[in-house]
């Protein structure tokens, strides 16, 4: 299938790569290199055909985060944010879904987590809250944020139609953003706090995942969210792995102080470049086959099954966890050029272990995913 996102992305690529010193330094993506990017559909990938949506497949999409995360990682993890939350657009009603992702240049991020208070009030709620992890926020157009219905008191106290956890969406202009995204790696997502103060959110502005039916069938909406953005994590981390790769060849023709040899002549990094490389394409071919398995299924009308979901999991932690190694290898080898902020080996080397530390993928995923095949009882809500 012809992905014409792709193409788009990779026609920008090299013009994003120059830009990603900059891109650090600034703490957040520059507007025009947002502006870039927008018209390749990268930050709405999961918008259904109904409502304009660029026309990807599943895997088509993470090879586009892949792609943009090899030329810069701060840029792949913006549109990771941007298209994961474009998934909620099949479960708006047509007013809302319309007004937030009906045009080609609507962006949408936010954090699901319920640390908002929403009271319920005529015609909807009114909301107060704060949320970290922020990424991309500061160039959306709305912004949503997961809340907890609450009485009088600040109590949880769901609505009398079961209203509980709604995840709503605010204009970008009621979101007030806290520049307190001060972090080892990904600086470049801008991924701070941002806090509302008392803003109503008209009835139906807001979705609530994985507890009220899809508004639009397709197969994004019978895909697993947490599968797919746990995947998009996975894909942003391969590309960075990638690009480490690429950064260690471009440094191989150098001599390590006190050594006759370049890095290229010497069989320890030779080896590793070899692990490297095995590393990122098995991971990829394991993603790939996942994830293929699982839209073949949403395109049939299915929804995944309980082991679709926990390989989705499993492949992403274990991909995001290979290309954090590899980088760790080329980082290494690398010697002292790599430990400069000048050199993109060590950019390569902050970013995939801040992605690493992204909840959909942690070390800590293993655990579970591991106790369901020796049938130990599981909670499979968080597939």
């Amino acid at each position: 299938m012809e992905n014409p996102v792709l193409e788009g992305v990779q026609r920008i690529g090299p013009a994003i790569a120059a830009r990603s010193s900059e891109i650090e330094a600034n703490r957040t993506l520059p507007a025009d290199v947002v502006d870039l990017i927008r018209p390749t559909g990268a930050f709405r990938m999961y918008v259904p055909d109904d409502l304009g949506g660029p026309r990807v497949t599943a895997w088509g999409s993470l090879e586009v985060l892949e792609e943009l995360a090899f030329h810069d990682g701060a840029s792949g993890w913006c549109a990771m944010i941007g298209s994961t939350s474009s998934l909620t657009s099949s479960y708006l009603p047509d007013q809302y879904a319309k007004e937030i992702f009906g045009g080609a240049d609507a962006i949408v991020g936010g954090f699901a987590m319920p640390r908002g208070k929403a009271t319920v009030v005529d015609g909807g709620l009114r909301v107060t809250g704060r949320w970290a992890w922020g990424s991309g926020s500061r160039h959306c157009t709305w912004v949503g944020g997961g809340c907890r219905v609450v009485d009088e008191h600040g109590e949880p106290s769901a609505r009398d139609d079961g209203l509980t956890v709604p995840f709503v969406f605010f204009p970008a202009a009621d979101v007030e953003f806290v520049d307190n995204w001060h972090v080892s790696g990904l600086k470049g997502t801008g991924s701070g706090d941002y806090a509302v103060t008392d803003v109503f959110v008209p009835e139906g502005r807001w979705v609530q995942m994985g507890r009220d039916p899809a508004v639009r069938n397709n197969p994004w909406s019978s895909f697993s969210f947490f599968g797919l953005l746990a995947c998009g994590v996975a894909a942003c981390a391969m590309g960075i792995g990638r690009r480490s790769i690429t950064e260690l060849i471009a440094l191989s023709g150098k001599k390590p102080q006190g050594s006759s040899r370049t890095l290229a002549e010497r069989a320890a990094v030779q080896a590793d470049a070899a692990v490297a490389e095995a590393k990122l394409n098995s991971a990829w071919a394991y993603l790939r086959q996942t994830v293929t398995d699982a839209w073949d299924s949403a395109v049939a009308g299915s929804d995944p099954t309980v082991e679709q979901k926990r390989q989705l999991r499993l492949a992403a932690s274990h991909a995001t966890l290979e290309a954090a190694e590899a980088t760790k290898l080329m980082y290494t080898a690398g010697g002292g050029d790599a430990v400069y902020a000048t050199s993109p080996l060590q950019r390569c080397f902050r970013d995939v272990f801040v992605a690493t530390q992204h909840a959909m993928v942690a070390p800590r995923t293993f655990e579970a995913l591991g106790a369901m095949p020796l049938g130990r009882d599981s909670d499979t809500s968080w597939l």
